[in-house]
């Protein structure tokens, strides 16, 4: 049975007569990996949040395919000799798309109103002594004490980027979401308010007074060129639709096609099929650290030590696109380290079992929560209920579509009481590379992402990774966060994979990085 917003959805891409067919081929139509609903890319650190931020915003300094911070919106920027004083000066022409000139008051208060939702926001925070708008096109961060990484933050590709908004819109308490007529931005693309359909899709203009910069796109860095007029976000639940959606033209791009639908789109002419993101993506299991029975480390270790790898990757990705990783950072980037895996079988199943009775476990509701409309994720958390269910638990599967699976993860309470046990999601490798960028390897209790773990030895790690004065201090500092982290079990590694994403044949341009980039694409 088709729900109605699949109906609407579908409706709204049927070939039009005559003059709207111009129309269509001067529009992008893209289909994101989950339905838009909270736009407000920092109050909301999901990939599809990212996606329509970058859009509309834009970001002080941009990281490129190898994860290098590039100037963006600044010109360039220079550093006191006891690096205590940054100044960023604003490259000249930028302008919000309600035509007020961009500032540097602007951007002190985006990157406040950031740095209090997001991990590595809050660390440059505590370093800075004072954010200082000497003109109004150069930014002063004076800091307490040396900060090597603070590129990196302003340039942080993913999970909560440092976006750039007018002051009036950065002002809005950082607990309190941005609306619809708060989406005004500096970014190559302008939000249409008016046509927002939430769960469905967002439509955006071309901004004509978005200066690009003059070097070739390249991930988040570099000129952003758009060469559409319109774009559309445009959600269709069912998979299948999608996929004859894209073969039929009615729409351009599929960030995530269903892995399994891969190859018959592969197989068409017409379209193009490309690895989305060469480093792929870590998936993991997540545990709610505030409540039994996995605030409990043993019984945490345990899980990790259970689950099997595979039967998570394949159940998501072509079988040559994953791998196991055993590890607290996604396998293969610098000084990462793999972990040995345990045993798996019925032994392991047995230690699982014993390790939730020796934490007091009696069969209480263990809550699940899971999203119906992002493949990627619902076929993890299924396999997570069934792994749950061989252990004897009482597992609760609470499925629901994407917005309000991340509402309910945000909820603190007791599963009772609306809260939740576990969840399963991913991230892009670049969101977590490094331990300044990583949401999931904080243990900082409540401000920590969501799960909400407490790790002291694991914070420590962290600051002395950010302060680090040289290479070999950092790299000491990575080794023993690693460990910590692996003893303390802040998420169970389900494996690293890699997507395909599919579009037209005719549409060139399509860059590779942890976000879809919706500029540098032509038709033709």
């Amino acid at each position: 049975m088709l729900h109605r917003r699949t109906l609407l959805a579908v409706a709204s891409l049927l070939p039009l007569p005559g003059i709207a067919q111009s129309v269509r081929a001067r529009t992008l139509r893209f289909m994101p990996q989950a339905a838009p609903a909270v736009l407000d890319p920092i109050l909301n650190p999901t990939t599809i949040a990212t996606t329509h931020g970058f859009c509309v915003f834009d970001t002080l300094y941009g990281c490129d395919a190898q994860l290098r911070p590039r100037p963006q919106m600044a010109a360039g920027h220079e550093v006191s000799a006891d690096g205590l004083a940054w100044t960023i000066r604003l490259r000249e022409g930028l302008r919000f798309h309600d035509g007020a000139a961009v500032t540097a008051q602007d951007c002190i208060a985006s990157l406040q109103r950031w740095a209090v939702r997001d991990g590595f926001g809050q660390v440059l925070a505590r370093a800075v002594a004072e954010w200082q708008a000497p003109e109004d096109r150069v930014v002063v961060i004076r800091l307490h004490r040396p900060f090597p990484a603070l590129l990196d933050a302003l340039a942080k590709p993913a999970a909560s980027p440092a976006f750039i908004m007018p002051a009036r819109i950065a002002t809005t308490p950082p607990d309190r979401p941005i609306g619809v007529e708060g989406m005004v931005g500096s970014g190559p693309w302008r939000f249409l308010p008016g046509e927002f359909v939430q769960g469905s899709r967002a439509a955006y203009a071309r901004n004509p007074d978005y200066v690009p910069r003059d070097e070739p796109a390249e991930a988040a860095a570099g000129g952003k060129r758009v060469h559409f007029e319109r774009l559309e976000l445009v959600w269709i639940p069912d998979g299948g639709t999608a996929a004859a959606a894209l073969q039929t033209g009615e729409i351009d791009w599929i960030e995530y096609p269903l892995p399994d639908l891969v190859p018959v789109l592969a197989r068409d002419r017409n379209l193009r099929t490309q690895v989305y993101d060469p480093n792929g993506f870590l998936g993991f299991l997540r545990f709610n650290h505030l409540h039994p029975p996995f605030n409990d480390v043993a019984v945490r270790r345990a899980i990790r030590d259970v689950l099997v790898q595979a039967d998570y990757m394949s159940a998501v990705a072509l079988p040559d696109d994953w791998r196991e990783c055993h590890a607290v950072f996604p396998c293969g980037l610098p000084g990462v380290k793999e972990f040995p895996p345990a045993p798996r079988g019925e032994a392991a199943m047995e230690r699982a079992r014993a390790a939730l009775r020796d934490a007091g476990y009696r069969g209480e509701r263990i809550v699940l929560v899971n999203p119906t409309d992002f493949p990627a994720v619902t076929m993890q958390g299924r396999v997570t209920a069934d792994l749950m269910r061989r252990l004897g638990a009482n597992i609760e599967l609470v499925e629901s579509d994407w917005a309000t699976t991340i509402a309910r993860r945000a909820n603190k309470a007791p599963p009772a009481q609306g809260g939740w046990n576990l969840h399963n999601t991913n991230f892009p490798a670049a969101a977590i590379a490094n331990p300044a960028v990583s949401p999931i390897i904080r243990g900082h209790g409540e401000a920590a992402w969501f799960g909400w773990p407490t790790d002291a030895a694991s914070e420590a790690a962290v600051q002395r990774w950010i302060a680090a004065p040289d290479p070999a201090a950092q790299a000491a500092a990575m080794a023993a966060l690693q460990e910590a982290a692996w003893q303390s079990v802040p998420f169970a590694p389900t494996g690293l994979f890699r997507l395909r994403t599919a579009f037209r044949a005719d549409l060139t341009g399509v860059l590779q990085g942890p976000n879809p980039f919706l500029w540098n694409l032509r038709r033709g």
